[in-house]
């Protein structure tokens, strides 16, 4: 018998080591996935910020899933009938797998909206290619800047504009004003120059998906840094030269990073069964209605939250390793091992990492704030991360004793990483570069 899970992310991932748990080696589980590791996506803000290295984020398939098969592709169809998965290789090789079990835990990509200027101008925050861009891009801007003799150019280029206050936006913008400065400190030319960095949303305060008191703290600590704290403020338009923003401000930058949401993955809308959302609309027990063969978790199912009839759970990577474990157990329990299992969501708080011995923290509903928040944020970080623990703690061990790594490799370019990407885990190739 054979599982075949696309998507190696958090439910993908999670999927595949609950399966091999519960199975055994009776079963060939099989996971497609552009890349050969696990995204721990949300320390991704800190390898923008020159703290970590970007393989300590990108936990190796094969090596920490053992007894599971990796195939390198990009699913581009599903024929349910035939059992088949279509994809394409990183060669552009067209291939088709087949399955007896189908898990599509394919996650999600950056949300677009139909802002003039974005898609051409703007850059998103899914994947390690755009992190790499955005570390680069911003030492390239202040050194840019260094060279300057007009002000104005130098003001531009000393201007970040962040979108979108979640998780995500929050981090970036909150680790960026110590990136930067750290910049700036190696030019004696920028000796004085403003730098600013705005964080623009259209709620009405910043992390508006987690209680009030944690927002309130994040937003304290972004204010002391000098952040530009907008709410219900979005881009109205944008171009090379800068944005215009929904009050009528124009604010002059090269540097727009996007990080209002995300949306399914498109494969999900080619597939013709029911959706919410644009998500795969599954059971409690994580099967699409009418194919007991074919599962769902994660960012790209809709999954019904017992908690609170009606409604689909959240797209947070909290959701998505849990809904990851059962689709394995129950897929296990399809195939005759061990019983299946609805899934019920019980909150166990968040943590969000504002850089600089600062952190907002509620672990079991306590609300943290401060070091004591820090220490639990990195603690729960470490623990959840599939591997790489000593090397990511050893790199801010060293962030702390000698500073951050502070230079533009070059590596990943403008064209490379498009805002419109269905696949923001690899770099686009072919296109042109800035």
């Amino acid at each position: 018998m054979r599982v075949v899970i696309v998507g190696g992310g958090f439910a993908g991932y999670n999927a595949a080591k609950s399966l091999r748990k519960e199975a055994g080696e009776d079963v060939e589980v099989v996971v497609l996935n552009p890349t050969d590791y696990f995204l721990y996506l949300p320390l991704l803000p800190e390898v923008a910020a020159g703290i970590l290295d970007p393989r300590r984020v990108a936990v190796s398939i094969p090596e920490t899933l053992s007894g599971v098969r990796l195939v390198l592709g990009t699913a581009t169809g599903v024929d349910f009938d035939a059992r088949t998965v279509a994809y394409t290789d990183p060669e552009d090789g067209e291939h088709e797998i087949r399955y007896d079990r189908l898990v599509l835990a394919a996650g999600s990509v950056n949300k677009l909206l139909p802002i003039p200027g974005v898609p051409e101008y703007a850059h998103g925050f899914r994947g390690v290619p755009e992190a790499l861009y955005l570390r680069d891009h911003i030492t390239r801007q202040i050194e840019l800047a260094a060279a300057a003799d007009d002000p104005a150019e130098r003001d531009a280029r000393c201007t970040f504009v962040v979108v979108g206050a979640g998780y995500t936006g929050t981090e970036v913008a909150a680790q960026g004003p110590a990136f930067t400065a750290a910049l700036a400190a190696r030019h004696p030319e920028l000796d004085g120059q403003p730098i600013r960095w705005l964080l623009l949303d259209v709620a009405d305060r910043v992390l508006p998906e987690l209680a009030e008191r944690l927002g309130r703290t994040a937003d304290e600590v972004l204010r002391s840094r000098g952040v530009e704290v907008l709410m219900k403020t979005s881009v109205d338009n944008a171009d090379a030269k800068g944005v215009t923003l929904t009050n009528g401000d124009s604010v002059p930058t090269r540097t727009l990073v996007w990080c209002v949401g995300v949306r399914p993955d498109p494969l999900v809308a080619g597939l013709g069964v029911e959706t919410a959302k644009g998500r795969l609309v599954v059971t409690e027990r994580l099967t699409v209605p009418g194919r007991d063969d074919v599962f769902a978790c994660g960012d790209a199912a809709a999954v019904p939250d017992l908690t609170r009839p009606g409604q689909y759970t959240a797209m947070t990577a909290q959701h998505a390793e849990r809904q990851g474990k059962l689709a394995g157990r129950n897929v296990a329990a399809s195939l005759g091992y061990g019983r299946p299992g609805t899934y019920r969501h019980h909150d166990l708080g968040f943590v969000v990492d504002l850089g600089a011995g600062a952190a907002a923290a509620n672990p079991l509903h306590i609300p943290l704030s401060g070091l004591p928040a820090k220490f639990v944020t990195r603690a729960y970080h470490l623990m959840a991360m599939p591997g790489n623990r000593v090397r990511t703690a050893a790199d801010w061990l060293l962030e702390r004793l000698t500073g951050r790594q502070t230079v533009q490799l070059g590596l990943v370019r403008s064209g490379s990483v498009p805002l419109d990407t269905d696949s923001p885990e690899l770099p686009r190739r072919g296109k042109d570069s800035r």
